[in-house]
């Protein structure tokens, strides 16, 4: 029987996490799967949807250790989405804007696409979001999904918005990944009416896991 120590664990992320999480996002990036047939550039998707959590609010990281230090999955958020957004242009983008310079013309390739996202974090600030201020990502290798480890990283998180007195959070997926709807779904998620989400549904909960 293995020893406890080595058994899978949620835990606070630790910068030498970074590359682990960073492997995560990529392969999870297509909808629920591997993303490198889209963005030949591994960094691209971490850039814009892991790391900058990672580096602007590191406490409200949490990763799926493997029991042997490997990441499996993680969760990254923030509790004011405003504000993020305003860090990100001002502390996040200007270390990262010289690997990913942004598009002259209009967007007319996936990684263009993304890039151009990462030039423009105020458009995570749409005021029907309001009453739900703080947002997340969630991502786990196909290994270790359907095994209550999603749930647990959600729950880690949604407790330590409760804690800092973050009434809800909301998320954004992308429509046709049906699969993380199920499971967001089974959450406690609902959808939240924004106008003309294009791709995307919004999604929401309150913080507080007794509701």
């Amino acid at each position: 029987m293995p020893c406890m120590d080595t058994q899978p664990r949620v835990r606070p992320y630790r910068r030498s996490d970074r590359d682990g999480v960073a492997d995560v996002c990529v392969r999870t990036a297509d909808n629920g799967g591997d993303s490198r047939h889209l963005y030949p550039d591994p960094t691209l998707m971490p850039t814009l949807f892991a790391h900058p959590y990672c580096h602007l609010d590191p406490e409200l990281a949490f990763v799926l250790d493997d029991g042997h230090g490997r990441v499996g999955g993680y969760i990254v958020g923030t509790a004011d989405t405003e504000r993020f957004a305003t860090r990100f242009r001002d502390r996040w983008l200007p270390l990262v804007a010289g690997r990913f310079p942004e598009p002259r013309d209009a967007p007319a390739t996936p990684t263009e696409e993304m890039v151009s996202l990462l030039h423009h974090p105020e458009r995570m600030v749409l005021p029907a979001l309001r009453d739900y201020p703080a947002h997340l990502h969630i991502d786990l290798l196909p290994a270790w999904q359907r095994r209550g480890h999603g749930r647990a990283l959600m729950r880690t998180l949604l407790t330590a918005l409760h804690r800092r007195g973050v009434p809800a959070v909301h998320l954004g997926m992308v429509t046709a990944n049906t699969a993380a709807r199920a499971f967001y779904d089974r959450l406690g998620f609902h959808v939240l009416p924004v106008p003309d989400p294009g791709v995307l549904t919004y999604l929401g909960r309150g913080t507080d896991l007794t509701d």
